[in-house]
């Protein structure tokens, strides 16, 4: 304890929580009064125990949906263009990843890549904001007390929660999204803009345009949600340095590799059903009877089950750059929000 004339300053560090005193000294005639002592708490802990505001993990999760945005999106717009790239009986119009990049920014230069990327920016970051929320929702109604470490299925299972509650959100903006990225360049450009491409489709169908592909979008989010956010905790625990608290702040390197780690797998798991999802939003509502369906029998007719896993390449190529630059603004952005937190309370000077 070091004294200063204004007061009484004091630190100590137990675990993962810096707590720093300031005790204002009072006037000696004042001694019987109840004296001022202001917190200031930095928590370090992990997002498996660490009790987080929910607003600050709100807004931690929508900086960590732009991260991932501004990242990935250019091998995004690739992934859809494989995947929607033929029909049955016709040629392939890119024979590969680096075919579709070439040609997408020969024709339209780089601006090409970022295609349907307005809408996803805006989009993305409140719904990275609920996953990220809702995920630890899923962990605290699993918990019987609040620092309870939960096995890796109990995480698996908050993820899924986050996909149920962010799918109704996605269905909408993954149908305007992908219906862009196919677009091609040039005089016959179907779509200005996401808002057209919202007013063209309720116009020609209704709210059931808008929504169409959602249902697969829910058989594509849930479980990859789930097995996305338990790799990284997994990961994040799993990567401790011996004698260190697996609970502490985790470093750039480790959020980096967790993170990139998990959208790898959150890629594998999540790809088949997502070639399903693009070719059914980006056709014409009549084209597909069935729904998800008929293009799981045209899909597998046309390429075998490889035809599920066209656009791999750039999936895995976006996984981990983007999911990690994901983490790490989320990890960050937590440690900025929850940094420097005050709390004043009175007591007694009379121990």
């Amino acid at each position: 304890m070091r004294h200063c004339s204004a007061g009484i300053f004091s630190h100590h560090h137990d675990d993962d929580i810096l707590s720093v005193h300031l005790t204002y000294l009072q006037p000696r005639f004042l001694m019987d009064a109840p004296e001022l002592v202001v917190e200031i708490t930095d928590s370090l802990g992990s997002t498996n125990n660490r009790n987080i505001s929910p607003l600050n993990d709100f807004l931690a999760g929508g900086i960590a949906g732009a991260c991932l945005i501004v990242v990935g999106h250019p091998l995004d717009t690739i992934k859809v263009r494989l995947q929607t790239s033929s029909g049955y009986g016709s040629l392939p119009v890119y024979s590969g990843t680096y075919d579709c990049f070439k040609k997408t920014v020969k024709a339209e230069g780089v601006r090409g890549l970022y295609k349907g990327m307005a809408l996803p920016f805006l989009a993305v970051t409140p719904i990275l904001a609920v996953s990220f929320w809702s995920f630890n929702v899923g962990k605290a109604l699993q918990r019987d007390e609040p620092n309870q470490n939960l096995s890796a299925f109990q995480l698996f299972q908050a993820g899924c929660l986050a996909g149920l509650l962010t799918t109704p959100i996605t269905g909408p903006g993954e149908r305007i999204k992908c219906l862009l990225q196919v677009q091609r360049g040039g005089a016959m450009t179907k779509y200005s803009g996401p808002v057209d491409v919202a007013r063209q489709l309720y116009r020609a169908g209704g709210l059931r345009s808008i929504f169409r592909g959602t249902l697969i979008t829910f058989v594509r989010g849930i479980p990859s949600n789930g097995i996305y956010f338990m790799t990284y905790e997994w990961l994040r625990k799993a990567t401790t340095p011996t004698g260190e608290d697996p609970t502490g702040m985790v470093t750039a390197l480790r959020a980096i590799f967790a993170g990139g780690m998990a959208g790898l797998t959150n890629g594998v798991v999540a790809l088949p059903p997502d070639a399903i999802k693009s070719r059914l939003q980006t056709t014409h509502d009549g084209d597909y009877p069935n729904g998800a369906r008929d293009v799981f029998r045209e899909i597998r007719r046309e390429h075998g089950l490889r035809g599920f896993y066209r656009g791999l390449a750039p999936v895995m190529m976006r996984a981990f750059p983007a999911n990690a630059a994901c983490f790490l603004g989320y990890e960050f952005a937590l440690y900025a929000l929850e940094f420097g937190k005050v709390s004043a309370t009175y007591r007694s000077s009379k121990q």
